[in-house]
């Protein structure tokens, strides 16, 4: 056996690899395997949830996982059938007895990955000390078969809570119309129930069975929301709700099928809980996410907290308190009064709740916020080099302080996470490394797409240079 083959090795908060590339059932196993020991040695008898999505084996896995988890005298329970990652969260956040939970999925990753997540006692992300320790007592050996497990509804208890924290009356009185894209995941019949019962009239879209998601690569962005925004169009709906594979990241489609970017969606939802919902505190979103969800949060009295990119470091600050959302980059929102996870499922119930309530339509309201926080272009634009030079760059990078970028001075400098310079009118570029591939990732906002493209095009010839 080749050992190097053998090893694996965990991303953010869990482990995730092609299927042809070693995600398979010993994989599954040797790596539950360890997170038993060390559960067990930490709270014997304590219980573990397990969780899966709608992918390839996904519930094969997980009963392999819960098998190898029991094994070590833990209390596991396994749900009935694939339901979305902040389901599962909620369910352990909520029993006392649980110190941790298991998701097989891979998320937003194409139908050639699988995935298996790792959750603390609250829902939230285990620390990286945490997966280090698990990654050091992965055997190279899959263990014996494991012992029993038991089986329950997750979704159930989950749904009936998270009805009740939107104003059903009002969404009933607006009855919207509204398209469900669960992108083939385990948000199928999840999100659309859920709507359902708060008064919304639901056509759902891509909920059957189909592991290869049938072509789509379950992300809620364009182009793979093509067919839901088609939807809306052509059946006349008020909106459309996208779920990735796991649920905890959704896409909103306005009312002529066109979909919100992510840099709409946050600052809409932020302006929706503190002016209709009376909700304040601290909004804390990465240094990726767009200016306008900065702008938002000062036009509404929030006080904003930047962190580098990284749920986890958004989960840290909601941790310690006063936090009305999270935001990440790529459109995942938290809400800490409900769980210390991003839920995609919450949000589109609060999307429905805020166009009941007003009156208005999806674009309506984008254009009134934009009206109130400015209009900005953002984009992002991926430096590929070879893992020699993306070192390079690295090395270089804590150095960096260019006085001029496209003809324009910073007024702001600043390492926390790459090199991110601020301009006086209030666009900003980044030049971030990735921690997992050999790519410079280079961010860029300003008032005009030329004004962002300048800086992007500078900034990648700086990325070139200095690599």
């Amino acid at each position: 056996m080749d050992r190097r083959s053998n090893i694996i090795r965990f991303r953010a908060d869990g482990w995730q690899a092609r299927l042809d590339e070693g995600f398979d059932e010993a994989g599954v196993r040797r790596v539950a395997d360890a997170l038993g020991l060390l559960w067990a040695d930490a709270h014997p008898g304590a219980t573990i949830l397990v969780g899966y999505d709608t992918r390839h084996n996904s519930a094969e896995y997980a009963r392999v996982a819960a098998g190898a988890l029991s094994s070590f005298g833990l209390r596991v329970v396994v749900s009935d059938g694939p339901c979305p990652t902040p389901v599962v969260a909620w369910c352990c956040a909520r029993r006392d007895d649980a110190v941790g939970a298991v998701i097989l999925t891979a998320s937003e990753r194409s139908c050639e990955y699988g995935g298996l997540v790792v959750r603390g006692p609250d829902g939230g992300p285990v620390s990286r000390e945490f997966l280090d320790a698990v990654e050091q007592h992965i055997s190279l050996e899959p263990p014996a078969d494991g012992g029993g497990y038991q089986v329950e509804d997750f979704s159930g208890p989950y749904l009936d809570d998270l009805v009740t924290l939107v104003d059903g009356a009002a969404i009933a009185a607006a009855a919207p119309s509204v398209v469900v894209d669960p992108m083939y995941g385990a948000g199928a019949g999840v999100l659309a129930v859920a709507l359902e019962r708060v008064g919304c009239r639901v056509t759902e879209i891509h909920a059957g069975s189909c592991e290869d998601f049938c072509g789509l690569h379950p992300e809620p962005c364009d182009p793979w929301a093509d067919e839901c925004e088609q939807a809306v169009s052509s059946t006349g709906a008020d909106m459309g709700f996208l779920l990735d594979c796991d649920g905890d990241r959704a896409g909103v489609v306005d009312e002529n099928g066109k979909i919100l970017l992510p840099h709409e969606l946050s600052p809409l939802v932020l302006g929706h809980l503190v002016e209709t919902r009376g909700k304040s505190g601290r909004v804390v979103a990465t240094l990726t996410c767009s200016a306008r969800i900065a702008r938002q949060a000062g036009r509404l009295g929030c006080r904003f907290t930047p962190v580098p990119v990284g749920f986890s470091r958004i989960y840290r600050e909601m941790r310690e308190g006063d936090v009305v959302l999270g935001v990440e980059e790529y459109g995942g929102l938290a809400f800490p009064s409900h769980l210390l996870e991003r839920d995609g499922l919450l949000t589109c119930l609060l999307v429905a709740e805020l166009v009941a309530k007003s009156g208005r339509t999806v674009r309506q309201l984008v254009s009134d916020m934009g009206d109130k926080i400015g209009h900005m272009r953002y984009t992002r634009r991926d430096v590929r080099l070879d893992p020699a030079a993306t070192q390079a760059f690295r090395n270089v990078l804590p150095g960096l302080n260019p006085g001029l970028v496209a003809g324009r001075r910073p007024v702001e400098v600043s390492h926390a996470d790459g090199l991110r310079l601020q301009f006086d009118d209030g666009s900003w570029v980044l030049m971030r490394p990735s921690r997992s591939d050999p790519v410079v990732r280079v961010y860029a906002e300003a008032a005009t797409e030329g004004e962002r493209d300048s800086l992007l095009d500078a900034s990648c010839g700086m990325v070139r240079a200095g690599a």
